[in-house]
């Protein structure tokens, strides 16, 4: 930690002890988005809930919270980050109370949709909060890394609870278990830089409000229910071009309003446009690898939900030392191309060693080392990545910059998950075909945990290239 001296005059002289609290909020999030993962089945045959229904408990969550989050930005840059930050901290535990005391499926769903609203509030005015309160540049680079850390690794620790709440618990705690943490980060009042709004009257831009909602929503729809319906299907094809021509027309009416939802300077810029493309490209490595070894590890390897949770942890402490170790020491020193570009091949590199994995790898030589690779990887890229997404942007500016960076990330998550699983599940269908005449009674179970890794393979080798493109294309574009 630098010395006070060396610190802007005006610096908030609480702002270490302010980044705990805003690092709670943003771990809160990036925990739900994987520890609801472990509880659905036990929640679905808890409440009844059916097959063709259960995927609702997450869309309904995606859907609010990647519609909405551009919308979240620009309320949390007119009315205050600071106001923004503690309603959607609250409206999220109040949302996660009513999930884990949902008495049937409509409610579960109803909170879900809450959660996911709220969400858009919290996440961009907590960006937005951190980049406002570090502006050397040495601090602020320490402290993106430990966010960066957080928005990587989060995930793999929501395994470990949700892993533990649903096995000794009940799966209800496993939203019941955001109060306790909003009601800790809430303390963040006394602590947190006094409020700055955009300058003016608060005027949104209702037309840009309505595209950007209706595009994100038809695009977040369509890729959840391409892994049911195929993307070929005309419900996904139609959702897909809804929403194309809806953004499109959204970027022609930001161009031409006063007071454009995201203005045209933000994205603009290389550095931060980069930034963004980053993101939203390395999070399909990141769901890949959350998804696909879930599966692995409890379908074919048999492990139980919490041994799965404990197994991706070596990635979370790769996460921990290239964002907080590494990136947070060369931020001010590299441009960030030389890191995030570095970082994707690194976690491509991981992904790659998956190919080949089958029915009898062990852990420790299967998936042991590309979960470091990957881990270390997503911290080079998350750290700079977030930094350089509000990097140079006026103050009134600040969350909807934070925004941006938060909707990459949903869009590509949805995109990478719904394309991924459908490569996986035709590859597997695929392997079960060609081997239907040799299966027996006996060998029927191994066939078909064969065809799941074969599903897999394609899937990792997709996830791979992927990556290896993002890392092209950023160390061209990124500035």
């Amino acid at each position: 930690m630098s010395q006070p001296s060396e610190a802007p005059p005006q610096a908030n002289p609480r702002r270490w002890l302010a980044l705990v609290f805003i690092g709670l909020a943003q771990l809160m999030i990036v925990l739900d988005i994987t520890i609801v993962n472990i509880a659905l089945p036990s929640a679905q045959k808890d409440l009844g809930i059916s097959d063709g229904d259960r995927q609702w408990v997450i869309t309904a969550y995606t859907l609010a919270f990647g519609s909405l989050l551009l919308l979240g930005g620009r309320i949390a840059d007119y009315t205050g980050r600071k106001r923004t930050f503690l309603i959607g901290l609250l409206g999220f535990a109040g949302a996660s109370a009513l999930g884990g005391a949902a008495s049937g499926f409509e409610m579960l769903l109803a909170a879900r949709a809450l959660q996911g609203a709220f969400a858009a509030l919290l996440a961009p005015s907590a960006l937005s909060l951190l980049a406002v309160n570090f502006t050397e540049p040495r601090e602020r680079a320490k402290a993106f890394g430990i966010f960066g850390a957080i928005a990587a690794g989060g995930g793999a620790i929501g395994l470990v609870v949700g892993g533990l709440l649903t096995e000794y618990l009940d799966w209800r705690w496993c939203l019941y278990v955001n109060v306790p943490i909003a009601v800790v980060a809430a303390i963040s009042w006394s602590v947190l830089p006094t409020d700055t709004r955009a300058e003016g009257r608060a005027r949104f831009d209702i037309p840009g409000v309505v595209l950007a909602v209706c595009g994100l929503v038809a695009v977040v729809y369509a890729c959840s229910e391409a892994e049911s319906e195929g993307w070929d299907s005309r419900l996904v094809t139609g959702l897909l071009i809804l929403g194309g021509v809806l953004l499109f027309a959204f970027v022609m009416v930001e161009r031409t309003v006063a007071r454009p939802l995201l203005p045209p300077r933000v994205v603009g810029d290389r550095t931060r446009g980069s930034a963004y493309l980053a993101v939203g490209l390395s999070v399909v490595g990141m769901f890949a690898m959350f998804l696909f070894l879930t599966y692995y590890m409890q379908l074919v390897k048999g492990y139980s939900a919490l041994l799965t949770g404990v197994a991706f942890l070596p990635m979370t402490g790769a996460v921990l030392i290239g964002a907080g170790g590494v990136a947070s020491r060369l931020i001010p020193k590299v441009p960030p191309r030389l890191l995030v570009a570095p970082g994707l091949l690194i976690a491509a590199t991981g992904v790659v060693l998956l190919v080949p994995l089958d029915v009898d790898s062990s852990y420790a030589a299967g998936v042991l080392p590309a979960e470091l690779l990957v881990g270390f990887g997503m911290g080079l890229v998350m750290a700079p990545s977030m930094n350089y997404a509000t990097h140079g942007v006026g103050a009134g500016d600040a969350g909807v910059a934070s925004a941006t960076v938060n909707t990459a990330q949903q869009i590509g998550g949805s995109i990478g998950t719904a394309m991924l699983n459908t490569i996986a599940t035709s590859a597997t269908s695929d392997y079960m075909a060609a081997h239907a005449r040799q299966m027996t009674p006996q060998t029927a179970k191994a066939t078909a945990k064969a065809g799941l890794v074969e599903g897999f393979s394609h899937a990792f080798v997709v996830s791979s290239s992927i990556l290896l493109g993002a890392a092209v294309v950023v160390a061209l574009l990124m500035n």
